[in-house]
């Protein structure tokens, strides 16, 4: 492996170590599978199967900071809108008439 491509898998490990942090299932399972995935590829010699799977751990790093960004999402419109709760949304349900497409009063 060149030293550019060394630095570049080191990196990408770091990173995804960071962003593993903050992980749904936890830190401890997400740097398990980490290490696992790293461990398996770590004979690999060929170039272009690196760069393969460097392109894999950039596209998973991707998707996790798009997963963090929709939980941030929902747990921001969650505290702004609490008052839409199920009952209001039934009630609003109930009061309406179909037949006609209007509201009861």
């Amino acid at each position: 492996m060149s030293a550019p491509t060394r630095q570049r898998v080191i990196a990408l490990y770091k990173q995804l170590t960071y962003l593993g942090r903050e992980y749904p299932a936890g830190a401890d399972y997400f740097h398990q599978k980490l290490k696992s995935a790293f461990l398996k590829n770590k004979d690999l010699t060929h170039p272009d199967e690196i760069q393969k799977r460097i392109d894999l751990g950039d596209y998973v790093c991707k998707e996790i900071e798009a997963m963090y960004h929709i939980n941030k999402y929902r747990a921001m419109k969650k505290r702004y809108y609490e008052d839409a709760t199920e009952e209001s949304i039934q009630s609003k349900l109930e009061n309406t008439d179909w037949a006609n497409g209007s509201s009861k009063k």
